[in-house]
């Protein structure tokens, strides 16, 4: 088993763990392997370990990775019980030796776009990316919405929060999220699936908890409100245990799959 599989599997088992002690199925959680700054090829022994969802930060990055990455993979199902859990993004290969009858099974990579968005990007995000995790202005939605190619389905966003006040830190303040997720959900060519978070990192369990709480009740208010949402984009490798406890449906994992991130060059 190659590293990153092994990882792969590691971060998984945790999932499942985290979501069987808060009383949750681990079929409702999806995991997003976040591999900016990391090679394709990491990407494609990624994949070939079994996880189809991405998560890149950065556009130009990102789309050249898409550019190698174009041919698909061959896939050989395989002998034995299919694991009932598998997800939309992460596909767990089967247990047992694989069929020589088996034709190749294409799985096309589904890429999440999770950095900060500036408005001249906005055509080519909405172009190639299937998730944006990070919409923050209401001029970014539009944007992404007229820029969303009619042959595409609509472009999965999610509203970016601060939960924890940094200055430095992107995203919507918690009492503005109501009044942008309105307009928000009524654009064409996008359809509003949630709220995501980056919090501050912390050690403290109890203040992990309670800021991924905050990202929940407040998608419980938009939802009181008559907008439909299902999705919370929150956790990654150090706080995964503490966003499932709280409701996370994406959890955003690099280093525990990857390794160390090698720094990011323009």
């Amino acid at each position: 088993m190659t590293t990153i599989a092994s990882r792969l599997q590691a971060v998984r088992s945790r999932i499942d763990a985290a979501a069987v002690a808060a009383g949750r199925s681990p079929g409702d959680i999806r995991l997003i392997a976040v591999s900016k700054t990391f090679a394709p090829a990491a990407i494609a022994e990624a994949r070939t370990a079994g996880q189809v969802a991405f998560g890149e930060n950065y556009l130009q990055e990102a789309l050249g990775k898409m550019a190698v990455l174009l041919l698909p993979l061959e896939w050989h199902v395989t002998h034995g019980a299919q694991d009932d859990r598998q997800r939309e993004g992460d596909v767990r290969p089967s247990a047992g030796v694989a069929s020589p009858q088996a034709g190749p099974l294409l799985l096309p990579l589904e890429w999440h776009f999770l950095g900060p968005i500036q408005s001249n990007k906005t055509r080519q995000i909405a172009e190639q990316f299937n998730w944006v995790h990070s919409v923050d202005r209401l001029k970014i939605a539009e944007r992404l919405s007229i820029s969303r190619p009619a042959s595409r389905p609509p472009l999965e966003v999610c509203i970016q929060v601060n939960v924890s006040g940094e200055e430095s830190k992107s995203g919507v303040r918690p009492d503005e999220v109501l009044a942008l997720a309105k307009p928000v959900s009524r654009l064409t060519g996008i359809r509003l699936r949630g709220l995501m978070a980056v919090p501050e990192p912390t050690s403290d369990i109890g203040l992990q908890r309670s800021r991924f709480r905050l990202l929940r009740q407040l998608r419980d208010e938009i939802v009181r409100n008559g907008i439909a949402l299902d999705t919370l984009s929150m956790g990654m490798s150090d706080d995964l245990e503490a966003a499932i406890a709280e409701g996370a449906t994406l959890v955003r994992v690099g280093r525990a799959i990857f390794g160390e991130r090698p720094p990011h060059s323009d």
